[in-house]
């Protein structure tokens, strides 16, 4: 099972955001979610999944604006679980915990922590597709932002007032396609990392 743990950047200068991010994930991924989003120790937001690829989606959400520091935690989990997040507990809340702490530290601000030597391999990719999102420019969200609600280049274009082969050259210089080719695969590599520590035990 996978926890991820995120912490507030600069939380004591910054308007609080815990409580909407907490909202925000319930709302948008709920339905992959084993325990509702908690808020834990005012700054901090915390989910437990087991689908991967949700872990993947709400990682990329949460550091796109780099107001958050983010720790994959990949191990069991002690069952049965409780009705509160807050409450449960196992190793892969553990190996969160470490996580967020040594995230606070790196750039960009992620750690994923397993009990297995793979672990530094995945968190090595997340951070190179990390660090090619934050080159991105404003012109590029504005086009990834519609690419994955669906839209299409043509539609993005007229939507824009721009030219197709302009929409293309944004989609190549923000790296769009490659980091949608990348969200499966890096899906993969964490339920890889899943089953390698035993967390469906």
């Amino acid at each position: 099972m996978f926890v991820v743990t995120a912490d507030q950047v600069s939380s004591r200068t910054q308007a609080d955001r815990a409580g909407a991010e907490r909202d925000r994930i319930q709302r948008e991924h709920g339905e992959t979610l084993l325990l509702p989003v908690a808020r834990n120790a005012g700054d901090e937001v915390q989910l437990l999944t087991s689908d991967a690829l949700t872990v993947v989606e709400v990682v990329f959400e949460l550091t796109r604006d780099g107001a958050w520091s983010i720790g994959i935690g990949c191990g069991t989990v002690r069952a049965p679980l409780p009705a509160d997040i807050r409450e449960a507990s196992g190793e892969a809340f553990f190996a969160a915990r470490d996580a967020v702490e040594r995230a606070k530290k790196s750039a960009p601000r992620l750690a994923i922590e397993a009990a297995h030597d793979d672990a530094v391999h995945v968190e090595a990719l997340f951070r190179l597709a990390l660090l090619l999102r934050e080159r991105r420019s404003d012109q590029g969200w504005e086009v990834y932002d519609r690419i994955i609600a669906g839209a299409m280049q043509s539609e993005i274009a007229d939507e824009l007032g721009v030219s197709a082969p302009a929409i293309s050259s944004r989609m190549k210089s923000g790296n769009i396609r490659a980091e949608l080719d990348a969200v499966p695969a890096l899906a993969r590599l964490l339920e890889n990392l899943d089953s390698s520590t035993g967390a469906r035990e």
